[in-house]
């Protein structure tokens, strides 16, 4: 094993708890918090992913000092108090970092292309501790600036830029072997690649996936190329390995969600096979679920009641009800689907009883969507498929009632499931209501599956043209733009 390259004058520190941050905290739980976190950023319009982790992280004093965007929230929750009041360190003592006065120039960059763009200028502002995760982690003297500019290029950047950035030294995914520099893959790669896991999350939450599936390949390409440019410590690795299969899951919904099913399928065999060469019972348990959701919407119903079923078998030690929830109602799709309504019936009472169970420290940071209104939206996608209107469509007003303003992309589906719901059970001026509704939120989300259904709902309301509204909705509809 080879020995660290940390610099003798950088002595590991011991991590400390941050008790401050813990008391702040109170009786809430690290999800209930962290759901507080993202309430003050948007109201101040900043974007973070907080969730129950990411709490853990700062109370154990993993993250010594937060980036930029998590401070400005802090303060506007805790007004009055600085970073050290919160019992955070200062940034001039964060490990791998100084404080540069006006006029200091950063360290030199690998030569590539994406640094010189404005895209990533000012990338050497830090966004987190170097040591994110491990305080004993290797500190590589070309990591500390360049991690920052792979942050900022998946923050910033399009799939061109992303790639060139997350590649070894900048090189693009595609250069041949014997092009590439060796150069091992170290933890600010591996912060990179979770990084663009999360912010790909973010931008389909709210504008859907049609814009988004060709610029995430080439990042998706790129981290592969990362887990074969190896990595001297077996954390390291590890993280590069969930981060890829992860991204592999992202990329692959992004290809189901804009219709790309064959797509799909690929990306998420990637990720399993990915989980089952790590033995990692989570990214194995992520990759079955969606993957019985696609089986469910490609009309192979069968295979998406055993892959939900091969997911709980994964899920099971993992100690998240909240996740057994969601792999219940994959079930109960797959059950819907073959007209199984016995089948399907006692997979949403398993899903209601784990859902009610709460949520649990061991809740994946993916599911920070699934809440009381997907658990809704994916209860009135069962009962719609069993033809059962009238309940499809109470579930469908309720998840868009409770869904959070955030997931734009999700209030849009859930609106459009409702107006369909309406229309076949009967109600086309209700329909044509709701339906209006989902097209307006059209102008912010990019959703084939919104759209798809949206055409099946005005194929229906047809013979109800001159229902009051109905007509106004048809041709509204009528005057969308063809996706390209």
């Amino acid at each position: 094993m080879a020995s660290s390259t940390v610099p003798s004058s950088q002595p590991a520190r011991p991590q400390r708890p941050n008790l401050v941050f813990r008391q702040l905290r109170g009786s809430r739980s690290p999800a209930e918090f962290a759901a507080a976190v993202r309430r003050a950023a948007r109201e101040i319009g900043e974007r973070v992913s907080c969730d129950a982790r990411y709490v853990h992280r700062v109370e154990a004093g993993e993250i010594r000092c937060p980036n930029y965007a998590y401070e400005r929230v802090f303060l506007h929750m805790f007004p009055g108090r600085t970073l050290t009041d919160l019992g955070f360190a200062p940034r001039s003592s964060v490990r791998g970092r100084r404080t540069r006065a006006a006029g200091d120039r950063p360290a030199a960059l690998p030569e590539n292309p994406a640094n010189a763009t404005s895209e990533t200028s000012g990338a050497s502002e830090p966004y987190e501790t170097h040591n994110r995760y491990d305080p004993y982690d290797e500190f590589d003297p070309h990591d500390h600036e360049e991690s920052d500019v792979l942050r900022r290029a998946f923050m910033t950047g399009g799939g061109a830029t992303v790639a060139a950035a997350l590649s070894p030294y900048g090189l693009a995914p595609e250069a041949s072997a014997a092009q590439r520099p060796v150069r091992r893959a170290g933890t600010s790669d591996a912060c990179a690649l979770e990084e663009a896991v999360r912010r790909i999350r973010v931008l389909d939450d709210r504008h859907g996936a049609d814009g988004l599936y060709r610029r995430a390949a080439a990042p998706l390409r790129a981290a592969y190329e990362l887990l074969e440019a190896g990595t001297t410590r077996q954390r390291t690795a590890d993280r590069l390995y969930a981060g890829a299969g992860e991204l592999a899951i992202s990329v692959g919904w992004l290809a189901h969600d804009s219709g790309r099913f064959d797509d799909a399928r690929s990306h998420y065999a990637e990720a399993l096979a990915t989980a089952r060469v790590t033995g990692d019972a989570a990214l194995e348990a992520h990759a079955f679920c969606n993957t019985a959701f696609l089986a469910r919407d490609a009309g192979r119903p069968r295979e998406a009641v055993r892959a939900a079923q091969a997911a709980q078998r994964a899920a099971r030690p993992l100690g998240s009800p909240r996740l057994m929830s969601l792999l219940a109602l994959r079930e109960a799709g797959g059950w819907a689907g073959l007209a199984d309504r016995t089948g399907c019936e006692q997979a949403l009472v398993r899903a209601q009883a784990y859902f009610d169970r709460g949520p649990a420290e061991a809740d994946p940071e993916w599911m920070t969507f699934y809440g009381e209104a997907e658990l809704e939206g994916l209860k009135a996608q069962c009962w719609s498929t069993l033809g059962d209107w009238t309940r499809a469509a109470r579930h469908a007003r309720r998840a868009a009632e409770l869904q959070d303003p955030h997931f734009t992309r999700n209030i849009a589906l859930y609106t459009a499931e409702l107006a369909d719901d309406l229309a076949r059970g009967g109600h086309p001026d209700e329909a044509a209501q709701a339906g209006m509704r989902a097209l307006d939120l059209l102008g912010e989300v990019q959703s084939s599956r919104v759209r798809s259904m949206l055409s099946g709902t005005s194929r229906v309301l047809l013979p109800h043209r001159r229902t009051p509204g109905v007509s106004e909705f048809l041709d509204r509809h009528a005057s969308l733009p063809r996706m390209v």
